[in-house]
């Protein structure tokens, strides 16, 4: 078999139709489609137009809100932490923060900051300072005899009181 003797299977490919070559052919003069109107004439295209009816996606009701300024953090748990203590990557007898997660590669990068979670243990004692973390982090390093200082100012709930 050589390369100009492959072909298709009987049946397998069909021509494509070429409208709007004569009456003949059974797609001339409007080429299907129709008579006047938005459809029948060039560069129109209806996504999700229903005729004047209110389209779905106006009909379906708006939920939450997406803050245009919303802080992004970067995460890293406990057993991340501890793993890398355990390779080398991370001297348990110094500081760790920010920039030594990062140029460590714990972290790829710190965004808006480092917040801290508490998936896994810590079993050394630890100096942490982190942009935010979470209260079962701060036990979990208070425990085995370490402590997380939260670099970022704590979020104050205004009360009615507070506010008048």
């Amino acid at each position: 078999m050589k390369l100009n003797e492959l072909a298709d299977n009987e049946g397998a490919t069909k021509k494509r139709m070429r409208v709007g070559r004569g009456v003949g052919s059974g797609k001339g003069k409007t080429a299907g489609r129709g008579v006047k109107g938005q459809s029948s004439r060039g560069g129109v295209a209806i996504n999700g137009f229903e005729g004047g009816q209110m389209p779905v996606h106006m009909r379906m009701p708006k939920r939450g809100f997406n803050k245009p300024n919303a802080k992004e953090y970067a995460w890293v748990n406990l057993s991340r932490i501890a793993k890398a203590i355990e390779s080398g990557a991370l001297d348990p007898k110094a500081t760790i923060d920010e920039a030594v997660l990062v140029s460590s590669g714990v972290v790829r990068r710190s965004r808006d900051g480092i917040r801290l979670l508490a998936k896994g243990t810590v079993e050394t004692a630890l100096t942490i300072v982190v942009t935010g973390a979470s209260a079962p982090a701060i036990a979990a390093v208070a425990a085995a005899g370490g402590s997380v200082t939260v670099t970022a100012k704590p979020k104050v709930k205004e009360t009615a009181e507070a506010a008048a």
